[in-house]
């Protein structure tokens, strides 16, 4: 299977099936010297893993990391940093029915179609279990935008119909805890608590609702990101639209801009403190590809959870009509784990690109300019 490495400067290969003994991820290109350990991807991973928090899969995973190698005495090396996840809680058994029907709004069909052979156990490589191998690999990416003081915060800005009121939060500054403080990973508790009884009545009703996440990017300079085929949102967009369910990427003001003016949506620079700004930010803090030094403001909407309860029509691989009713361990929504997912992979674009821009621009003895 090709396409499980994403990066060019920094590179995450991703491993493993939701069923199988466990994932995992290297990541090559990583300087030497970051101060990286498990406890610090734990407090990422933590944000993720099923189990324990209400609306998620009832799925008991520890999801304790394991470096493998590439960090020595709390330090990264700067050769290949391998992690590993075991798989402690599968029940291969729930899926069992699936072997030979094609679940409605999953890959099975097309991975039939594709390789003639399929992981049937929880969907094996498109599952959404295989995202904990980027969130790993993603905090790491955090820790050497931290060096920059660059900081990527994702949060959950719509469940189903429900929205945050933007008077009660700042969305470009959300307070960490409130998001942590519900089960929802939204910024807005009232919001959260209205959202939160939503899903009880779908789950009620044996269904799932879709979901938003946006995510912020602070701190980051003007510069980063290329003008043609690697521009700083085409990067994004490949990093948040790999990862399963997302049906829409948006930056800035995303699809907004089809109704808007040119002369309402340009961002005006002004100078500010003796640095150029700009008054308002529709661009998202991307502009040709590149970053302006705005904020970068993301919006990834998720699909509603394929997985749910109440009988559906399909077919199976003889070419039948069947009924299907879907067993096992499902959340009633995928936003609220897929928040620190969107976060995380955000961060390793941007980081990628960073690490990538470093030569981009030749900063040594002025005086060369009189040899040339």
């Amino acid at each position: 299977m090709a396409g499980s490495s994403f990066g060019k400067q920094l590179v995450m290969t991703t491993w493993g099936e939701s069923h199988g003994a466990g994932i995992g991820v290297v990541v090559d290109g990583c300087q030497a010297g970051l101060p990286v350990s498990e406890k610090y991807i734990q407090t990422y991973l933590d944000r993720r893993k099923p189990g324990g928090r209400d609306f998620a899969t009832p799925r008991q995973e520890a999801d304790r990391v394991r470096i493998l190698s590439g960090v020595f005495e709390g330090r990264t090396t700067g050769t290949p940093i391998s992690m590993m996840i075991e798989n402690t809680s599968q029940r291969s058994g729930d899926y069992g029915n699936l072997a030979t029907t094609y679940r409605p709004g999953h890959a099975d069909y097309g991975y039939d179609a594709k390789y003639g052979f399929r992981d049937y156990r929880g969907g094996g490589r498109s599952s959404g279990r295989e995202t904990a191998g980027r969130v790993a690999a993603g905090a790491i990416a955090a820790r050497i935008l931290e060096a920059y003081g660059i900081r990527v915060q994702a949060y959950v800005s719509a469940v189903g119909h429900v929205r945050p009121d933007p008077k009660r939060f700042d969305p470009l500054n959300p307070d960490p805890e409130v998001i942590a403080a519900n089960a929802l990973s939204m910024p807005d508790g009232e919001a959260a608590a209205e959202a939160a009884e939503y899903l009880r009545k779908l789950m009620e009703e044996q269904d799932s609702s879709g979901s938003e996440v946006t995510c912020i990017v602070t701190g980051v300079p003007a510069g980063i990101g290329e003008p043609v085929f690697d521009k700083l949102d085409a990067v994004l967009g490949q990093a948040i639209f790999s990862i399963g369910a997302v049906k829409a990427v948006e930056i800035g003001d995303g699809t907004a801009v089809v109704e808007a003016r040119g002369s309402e949506n340009n961002d005006s620079f002004y100078m500010k403190d003796g640095a150029v700004a700009k008054r308002t930010n529709h661009a998202g803090g991307i502009l040709g590809g590149i970053s302006d030094g705005s904020e970068i403001v993301i919006r990834a909407s998720f699909k509603p959870t394929p997985s749910i309860f109440r009988e559906q029509q399909t077919v199976n691989s003889s070419g039948e009509d069947v009924a299907l009713s879907i067993r096992g361990r499902h959340d009633p929504v995928i936003g609220p784990r897929a928040a620190v997912v969107v976060e995380t992979m955000t961060a390793f674009a941007v980081a990628d690109l960073l690490l990538r821009g470093q030569s981009s621009r030749f900063d040594g003895d002025p005086g060369m300019n009189d040899r040339i």
